[in-house]
């Protein structure tokens, strides 16, 4: 199998101290690879005899958002007529198209 994807391993070095209320300052080069603002929440992970800092991830769905974009639909019948009414669409000639009798 051929694969055009290249792993690639990058080493950033950067350094913080750690402060007497155990607080860190992520260096600005760290901030940016990781897309982090302030305000943004990170996560230590330990994997694989390391300890990796990441944004972290939250328990939200991302599509909790669309909730209710759509009308609930009871059947299929439902769903055609309402994309129908949303075309605009002739019926009679949605019926011959569909029939082959255009």
């Amino acid at each position: 199998m051929l694969s055009l994807r290249k792993e690639v391993s990058v080493k950033m070095s950067a350094t913080s101290t750690i402060s007497s209320k155990g607080q860190i300052t992520v260096p600005v080069e760290v901030r940016h690879r990781l897309g982090l603002k302030q305000g943004d929440r990170v996560e230590f992970v330990y994997e694989d005899g390391r300890t990796v800092l990441r944004p972290a991830r939250t328990e939200e769905n991302p599509f909790t958002a669309y909730l209710g974009a759509f009308p609930a639909f009871s059947s299929r019948e439902e769903i055609v007529a309402y994309y129908r009414e949303l075309r605009d669409d002739d019926p009679w000639v949605l019926k011959n198209v569909e029939e082959g009798k255009k």
